[in-house]
């Protein structure tokens, strides 16, 4: 569902197509995680772009705080959210507790003079201002708070919070500091709806639609959480809570419905059989080699429909290891007969045992594979957040050695791999709304392991969902950037050899 832009830096410009000028910004690999470019190391704005971005002139308008120090303000008013918050929990909890009902019975003034000063302290503007919550009746009062548009001290600094993030994200994206775009999110950190609906409506006719989500991307997961938070529907505020404490939320922002109901919709026990290929995917694999380019164009030819394939190569240094390549979601149903669907992603996102991944561990299975068996896993979108979920399940972790997880375009930053020695490589895109989805944005503060390694970059050649395609990450690792491709290959380097056997399967629910 990964951020994902921690640790980007280096600049660069080409020229596209039929003279067309395009922006990309060279990325620098990131192995120990620094977040946002040093002071005045922003992305190249020269260019053509549907908004621009407002020219950085002292005369033009005030001069943009540091990304470093916003991310670092939000951080500190997210911490003093969350303490508000659990300090209303604590005196709520205290107040409506039995024990300070028996110690009412013995002391009725000191009761009544304590349950006065928790009572102020809970609803007072200049306290946690209506700040109650935890236990029956403290959500009981926390719902009421909601429907009546009380805001207390909590929310307001999360707002504020949120607001700083978006504010460091405009630093390195300038189109969201564009009068149209800033009018959306100016909008929802307001909480006024109807005129974010109207802004946005605006920016859609500015832009058109693909462009229009694309410019707001980088801060769609503090949009959503701004949404969740400020409106009327109590039962939806974990979301934002969650996304403002940098995890992975496991309710919808809209209605609060928790992740547990999609093992309802996505209840297949997955199912992985044997096909062949078609000509022109067996005429791709037939130039297939250990290269992360030809990795991405083989996931690309085998398409979103069920299909993964299980290729085994006899190793440079003797040893046979497989490479199980994962495609994406396919986008035409909510739901359809493979797991490579929208409920299936979601489900992905949220847990680590889904129907994709079950398939993925009988297509394993069906093929023989030995105990033991070095295994690197390549996916795309919700392909790599499966490869995650696979490195992340103890049971196959023991049964095989998941040596490398490579993912391309995936909302992975959540999660871990159950061995510690398997080598994550999360390449990002940033002009791609996915991988944002774990709520690790542009001016996320959130680091990911030490250990892991993540090359991002900003490539306006092509917009969402066009931006999130295969061919777009193949485009920018044969092009500019093919300094990454020679990196990604050097680590994977264990897998050159002769593939020596190319097997598709269709991947079904049931």
């Amino acid at each position: 569902m990964p951020p994902h832009t921690a640790g980007t830096g280096g600049h660069g410009r080409e020229a596209g197509a039929q003279g067309r000028e395009v922006r990309k910004v060279a990325p620098r690999v990131i192995e120990k995680t620094d977040r946002l470019p040093p002071s005045g190391e922003g992305p190249d704005t020269a260019g053509t772009s549907p908004v621009p971005a407002p020219r950085a002139c002292a005369d033009q308008q005030p001069e943009r705080a540091e990304a470093e120090l916003l991310v670092a303000a939000s951080v500190l008013l997210a911490d003093a959210a969350l303490t508000a918050r659990q300090s209303g929990a604590e005196l709520t909890s205290a107040l409506f507790s039995w024990r300070f009902g028996l110690q009412a019975l013995r002391r009725p003034g000191w009761a009544l003079g304590t349950a006065v000063a928790c009572a102020q302290a809970l609803t007072s503007p200049s306290g946690l201002g209506f700040g109650a919550n935890g236990g029956l009746i403290g959500e009981v009062a926390r719902m009421a708070g909601n429907i009546a548009q009380r805001r207390p001290a909590k929310v307001a600094m999360a707002v504020d919070a949120f607001a700083l993030r978006i504010r460091a994200a405009a630093v390195e994206h300038p189109n969201l500091d564009s009068p149209p775009a800033r009018r959306v999110t100016d909008a929802m950190v307001a909480g006024n709806r109807l005129e974010a609906l109207l802004a946005m409506r605006a920016l859609i006719e500015l832009l058109g639609v693909t462009r229009a989500l694309t410019t707001i991307s980088p801060v769609i997961m503090e949009l959503l959480a701004l949404l969740g938070m400020l409106d009327e529907n109590p039962v939806n505020d974990d979301f934002s809570w969650v996304t403002l404490a940098g995890g992975v939320p496991a309710t919808d922002p809209l209605f609060g419905l928790p992740s547990s109901v999609l093992k309802f919709l996505n209840p297949g026990p997955g199912r992985a059989e044997r096909t062949e290929p078609d000509p022109i995917l067996a005429k791709i694999l037939a130039t297939s080699r250990n290269d992360i380019v030809s990795y991405v164009n083989d996931i690309g030819a085998l398409g979103n429909h069920g299909l993964a394939l299980l290729r085994r190569v006899a190793c440079a240094d003797g040893a046979v290891r497989h490479v199980l390549l994962l495609p994406g979601t396919s986008f035409g149903l909510l739901s359809n007969s493979t797991p490579q669907d929208l409920v299936g992603a979601f489900d992905g996102l949220l847990r680590t045992d889904t129907t994709y991944t079950r398939a993925a561990k009988k297509l394993l299975l069906r093929a023989g594979v030995p105990t033991g068996s070095d295994i690197m896993i390549v996916g795309h979108s919700l392909g790599g957040l499966t490869a995650m979920n696979l490195a992340a399940d103890v049971e196959l972790a023991s049964t095989y050695r998941v040596t490398h997880v490579v993912t391309l375009g995936s909302p992975i930053d959540g999660k871990r791999p159950a061995d510690h020695t398997t080598q994550v490589i999360s390449l990002v895109n940033k002009h791609d709304v996915i991988p944002m989805l774990d709520g690790r944005g542009p001016a996320s503060p959130n680091d990911i392991p030490d250990s892991w390694v993540e090359m991002a970059w900003l490539d306006e050649s092509y917009d969402y969902p066009l931006s999130h395609a295969p061919q777009a990450y193949s485009d920018t690792l044969r092009g500019e950037l093919t300094h990454y491709r020679e990196q990604v290959n050097k680590l994977i380097s264990a897998y050159d050899g002769e593939v020596v056997g190319n097997q598709p399967y269709m991947l079904r629910d049931k």
